[in-house]
């Protein structure tokens, strides 16, 4: 974008509520993959959609871009990442590392209700599957993960996969139109299985198998 992103002013109280208003509203929207890989956002563009002033629109491309949820060119065009295959091979690994620990930690504190809690997501992530919903699968599945991966309390971990899967977000949703789904992810229910079974060689197989998977039809 013809904008640039210049050193960052502190920003006035109302200012800075409406730049982590705008700010949680794109994560949110690139981490389910309402964004594809290399949308191009502007100041201008987002300016008139959400009615702000260019300082908070600034601020809040500014975080992203730090988080890696978006990207800055030497020409200043900000937009959603474009993953080399090096790239997703990279965060696939780091998945496949961070992810099944998070499950190893949280299953000592894998009660009946937290269970059923899974279960009923994986439920609407099914649904989503029958309706062909691209972002409600994506949100449903990460939805599962994270509510698992709660009950580790590592959130210094989580932290960390999070922006993993915010940087795959649009690479997700690419992934999804690529390689449509006709039923929902098997491995959610080994999941639910090795927890019900207390099993933790079977979740620690079933969550790395889940996670890495999907992203080889794309780095193949």
């Amino acid at each position: 974008m013809s904008e640039t992103l210049p050193r960052p002013t502190k920003p006035l109280p109302a200012e800075a509520a409406a730049h982590d208003r705008l700010y949680r509203i794109l994560r949110q929207q690139i981490l389910v993959g309402e964004m594809l890989p290399g949308q191009a956002l502007t100041l201008r563009g987002l300016g008139k959609q959400f009615g702000l002033s260019m300082t908070p629109v600034r601020e809040a491309l500014r975080r992203l871009v730090a988080e890696g949820a978006l990207t800055l060119s030497s020409s200043g065009r900000v937009a959603t990442p474009e993953l080399t295959n090096e790239r997703i091979e990279e965060l696939a690994a780091l998945r496949a590392l961070i992810e099944p620990e998070l499950a190893s930690r949280a299953l000592p504190r894998a009660h009946l209700a937290l269970i059923d809690r899974l279960a009923t997501i994986n439920t609407a992530n099914a649904e989503a599957v029958a309706k062909a919903d691209a972002v409600s699968f994506i949100r449903t599945n990460l939805e599962f993960h994270r509510t698992l991966y709660l009950r580790a309390q590592a959130p210094a971990m989580l932290a960390v996969l999070e922006t993993v899967w915010l940087q795959l977000g649009p690479t997700m949703r690419a992934l999804y139109d690529k390689v449509p789904r006709n039923e929902p992810p098997r491995h959610h229910r080994l999941i639910l299985a090795a927890l019900r079974a207390g099993d933790e060689p079977g979740l620690r197989l079933a969550v790395r198998t889940d996670v890495t998977q999907g992203l080889r039809h794309l780095a193949g």
